[in-house]
């Protein structure tokens, strides 16, 4: 089996200690050679700012292939496609495109009177420009909004018709549910790759929540496993192991890439890294 290629997503720091939590994270995981990285909005683009600044620095200052996420949240067209030039003027034309969150207060998604209405149009924009390679969203578990998972997975084909290069899913707990999530891919005719998004828990309690806004499925042995290891203190033994085990699988099943949720907490991505035989490049050059 050959070695996948792989990429991490962070978010943006919003204090100075964050700031030094993403550099460390940052430090800890480029030696693994990513393909590319990648930084998010906030909920309702609150960091949109931010997230340019750490966007722009990391390619600066790293070398990194960045990609940014953009959303249609809480702007207009004009102000969306400025914010994308200013990316592609710094180098930056890697970017994830995305409806985005509700902001905050808000229970749905609500277009700005002058934005775009959905991911679609946004991606179309995009697109027409020539300036970028744009990266998806996908549920395995389909969209909370989304009626059912034809109707998604219908959804995610217009997003890929309108100039999408990949998709990047939400994860998902076991390797069966991407498996059959890339066959009805294939199946609707997406021929663009699907790559499964991993989240290796740092934090039970919280994963639970998250798993619960998004509508990604927690199977009964995975909350009977972390209740036990809460116990015995043998969460991040168990996160590792359990990540790891997803990860063989999908690289048994075909898979080439996998992309790690880091939320800005490196080492139990490094380790699950280290464990599928992913280890930091050596230059040789610079070894005496």
């Amino acid at each position: 089996m050959s070695q996948p290629s792989i990429s991490f997503e962070f978010f943006p720091p919003k204090s100075l200690a964050g700031s030094f939590r993403l550099w460390e994270c940052v430090n800890t995981l480029a030696p693994l050679d990513p393909s590319f990285v990648s930084v998010t909005y906030g909920a309702g683009g609150t960091t949109r700012q931010l997230t340019h600044e750490a966007v722009t620095t990391l390619r600066a200052a790293k070398g990194l292939n960045v990609a940014a996420h953009l959303t249609c949240v809480d702007a207009t067209k004009a102000e969306t496609l400025a914010i994308a030039q200013s990316y592609a003027e710094s180098g930056v034309t890697d970017l994830v495109a995305l409806r985005g969150d509700a902001p905050k207060g808000a229970d749905r998604f609500a277009a700005h009177p002058d934005g775009f209405g959905s991911s679609v149009e946004l991606i179309t924009a995009l697109a027409e420009t020539g300036n970028f390679n744009i990266r998806v969203g996908a549920y395995p578990e389909k969209h909370p909004d989304a009626v059912d998972q034809t109707a998604d997975i219908a959804f995610l084909k217009r997003k890929i018709d309108a100039g999408a290069t990949s998709a990047i899913t939400q994860f998902f707990f076991e390797a069966e549910t991407f498996f059959r999530f890339r066959d009805a891919c294939v199946k609707a005719g997406i021929d663009a790759p699907i790559i499964p998004g991993i989240l290796p828990i740092e934090n039970w309690s919280g994963a639970q929540k998250f798993a619960s806004s998004c509508g990604t499925s927690v199977p009964q042995v995975v909350v009977d496993a972390f209740t036990h290891a809460t116990r015995d203190g043998t969460t991040d033994l168990l996160a590792t192991a359990l990540a790891t085990e997803l990860c063989d699988d999908l690289l048994e099943g075909g898979v080439d890439h996998l992309h790690f949720y880091t939320l800005n907490r490196p080492e139990l991505t490094r380790d699950v890294c280290h464990a599928l035989g992913i280890t930091p490049k050596v230059d040789l050059q610079n070894v005496a």
